[in-house]
C-alpha cells in the first residue's frame, strides 16, 4: 500500500508509477533502443548542449550545497550527530522538503549524461557502475522520502553528492572548453578519489548514528543507505584501482 509518512508530496511523486516509468524508459533507451537508432547514423555533435547542460548542473548543485550548509550549520534545524527526519508541524519543515526535493528532482536530471553518451556514441563511458549508479540513486532516494521522510540521515548524503557534483561538472565544463584546456586539467583522477571519500564519510555518519542509545535514526533506512554507500565505495574502488592503478602499471611496463 502507497502510504507517504509526510503527505506534503509534489504532484509527479505522489504516485510511483512516474519514477517507475522514467527509469524502466532510461534502461530501455540506454541498453537497447539507442544504440539500435544510433547504430548507422553519425554522432550528434551536442558540444554547445553539453556546456549548457555542465553550467547549469554546477549552478544547482552549488545552490543545494550552499543551501543545505545554512540549513544544518546556520539554522541548526538538526543534531548532527543524530540526524532524524523533522516533525511535520516544525518551522523548518518546508525548507527541509525544499532541499529534498531539489536533490530529489536533480537525480532525475543526471540521467540526460547518458542519453548525451548515446547520442554522441560514446557507449564505451557506459558502464555497469554508470547505469547502477544513474538508476539506483533517484530510486534509493524517491523511497527514502516516501517511507523515511524528507531529509534526516540522507541530508549527510546529499550534502556529500552535490559537493562531488560541483567538482565533477566543473571539470567536465573545462574539458569541453577546448583541447588545450582539457590536456593541462591534472585532477580527473581526483574526482574518483572525493567519490569514494564521500561514501566512506557516510558510512561514518550512519555508523555513528547508530552507535547513538537514544537516536531514533530509523535503523532500516540507515542499513539500506549504508548498504548502498558501501556497494558504491566498492564499485568505485574498483575502477579507480582499474583506471588509475593498472593503467598506469600498464604504461610503465
Amino acid at each position: 500500500m502507497f502510504s507517504p509518512v509526510d503527505p506534503v508530496l509534489l504532484p509527479i511523486f505522489s504516485s510511483p508509477w512516474p519514477t517507475l516509468i522514467i527509469l524502466s524508459s532510461y534502461l530501455l533507451f540506454v541498453l537497447k533502443v539507442g544504440p539500435k537508432l544510433m547504430k548507422n547514423r553519425e554522432p550528434f555533435d551536442l558540444r554547445g548542449v553539453i556546456k549548457v547542460y555542465n553550467i547549469f548542473q554546477i549552478v544547482y548543485n552549488s545552490w543545494m550545497f550552499l543551501y543545505t550548509i545554512h540549513f544544518l550549520f546556520v539554522l541548526r534545524a538538526y543534531d548532527l550527530g543524530c540526524m532524524n527526519t523533522l516533525p511535520l508541524d516544525h518551522e523548518h519543515k518546508d525548507r527541509e522538503r525544499y532541499f529534498s526535493n531539489l536533490y530529489l528532482i536533480n537525480k532525475f536530471i543526471d540521467l540526460v549524461e547518458t542519453v548525451f553518451f548515446i547520442l554522441r556514441k560514446k557507449d564505451r563511458q557506459i558502464s555497469v557502475l554508470h547505469v547502477f549508479h544513474h538508476v539506483s540513486m533517484p530510486f534509493a532516494v524517491y523511497i527514502g522520502i516516501i517511507y523515511n521522510g524528507y531529509g534526516g540521515i540522507a541530508t549527510s548524503y546529499c550534502l556529500m553528492n552535490v559537493m562531488v557534483h560541483v567538482l565533477m561538472y566543473t571539470y567536465y565544463y573545462l574539458s569541453s572548453v577546448s583541447e588545450s584546456v582539457q590536456k593541462s586539467l591534472w585532477w580527473k583522477k581526483y574526482i574518483t578519489i572525493s567519490q569514494m571519500v564521500q561514501f566512506a564519510i557516510i558510512l561514518a555518519c550512519i555508523t555513528y548514528s547508530l552507535s547513538q542509545p537514544d537516536c531514533t535514526v530509523p535503523k532500516v533506512t540507515s542499513y539500506l543507505s549504508g548498504i548502498l554507500a558501501f556497494s558504491f565505495l566498492m564499485l568505485f574502488t574498483n575502477f579507480y584501482v582499474r583506471t588509475y592503478v593498472l593503467a598506469d602499471r600498464k604504461r610503465r611496463d
